[in-house]
This record gives structure tokens, sequence and C-alpha cells, in this order.
């Protein structure tokens, strides 16, 4: 589970047994992720809005599977395997492609990223790169970069928050210990269309 105290679903109480059974999956399975926010609910809270909205909203025009690709890109280099496990499972789901998925979990292995993407895909990986792992380097060039290669305003905001979002939840799971014992790999919000509706399926 983790390396803190966690409360489980049958032992919740109050508020954190209301927002448990917004987020919970099957057989009211509670992923390790979210079950380490039991003691302060209240960042649970944050951390599903963030989540849904980031990575799990309607309005984004980017594709689901690219978003993905960001976060285990992002937590491949973070060194969290929890979340490179995790959204693996679901960028295999979303693209149901057995081959491109294995393609692209390579790519990231060697981080050869050009291998398989190109112009604004790989510029966004690029940016990704960046931004978890010299941060402090980046400057105006690199979004003008960004939009040379026909990313929008808004889109290179969406890609900012996915990157930002995984280095938050990366350095949350691997600085309190969060394995996978007990979760149901690969489960998520799946209804973009409402941002309140956080059950995984």
């Amino acid at each position: 589970m983790s390396w803190i105290k966690e409360i489980s679903f049958q032992n919740a109480t109050g508020q954190l047994k209301r927002i448990y059974d917004r987020v919970k999956g099957p057989n009211n399975n509670i992923d390790n992720v979210l079950s380490i926010h039991s003691l302060r609910p209240h960042t649970l809270v944050g951390h599903m809005g963030l989540y849904k909205n980031v990575l799990h909203n309607v309005n984004n025009t980017l594709p689901k599977w690219y978003l993905e690709t960001l976060g285990v890109y992002v937590s491949h280099l973070n060194q969290c395997s929890y979340c490179v496990d995790h959204h693996s499972a679901g960028l295999q789901r979303l693209l149901a492609d057995t081959d491109k998925f294995e393609q692209i979990i390579a790519c990231i292995q060697n981080d050869q990223t050009e291998s398989f993407f190109s112009d604004q895909y790989l510029e966004g990986l690029r940016y990704a790169k960046k931004l978890t792992l010299s941060h402090h380097t980046i400057t105006q060039s690199d979004i003008e970069n960004l939009r040379a290669h026909k990313l929008t305003d808004g889109e290179i905001l969406e890609i900012n928050q996915v990157v930002s979002y995984f280095n938050y939840v990366n350095r949350t799971v691997v600085g309190l210990g969060v394995n996978t014992d007990g979760d149901i790999i690969g489960l998520s919000p799946n209804d973009s269309s409402d941002p309140d509706n956080w059950g995984h399926s």
C-alpha cells in the first residue's frame, strides 16, 4: 500500500466515505494513489478535481491517447513505476492497437520518442521532458516552438497541465511509497462529459 497509514473503504466514515463512494471502482476498490489521501480527505478532492479536468475532460482537444502518453512518459522520466503501470494500461485500452502501443512504450523506455512521434506530438513530448527534468531552463522560445509546430495556445496549456499533474502525482506516489498491491490496474474515470463523475471503470 504505502509507508503511511491509510483508511480502507470498509473503515471510511463521514466525508471520506462520501468521497470514496464517488471514486470507487469494481467491488468498492479504491486505487492506492487515492487512498493515500485518506487522512486528509480534502486533498483527495483537490487531486480528483485536477486529475479529472486535466486528463478526462471533454473540452480537451488533444487526443486522450496522447495525453495518456504524456503521462506515461513523464512517469517514466520520474521513475514512478506505479503511474507507468496504471497509465500504460489505460493507454493500451485507449489505443486498442497492440502494435502501436508496443511501439510507443518502446520509444518511451529507450527515450527515443523521435522514432515514433513527429511534428507537434514530438515537440510536445520534448517540452514535457524539459518541464520535468530541467524546468528552470524553459523560456518563451519553447512556447513559440510549440506554436510553430501548429499547437494552439489551448493545446499548449493542455500539455503543460498534464505534465504538471503527473509531476505532482509521481512525487506523491514515490514520496510516500505507494505501490500497486490490491489495485485494479488501468481503471480511470471515463465519463469525460461530466467533470463531477469520478467513478472508476
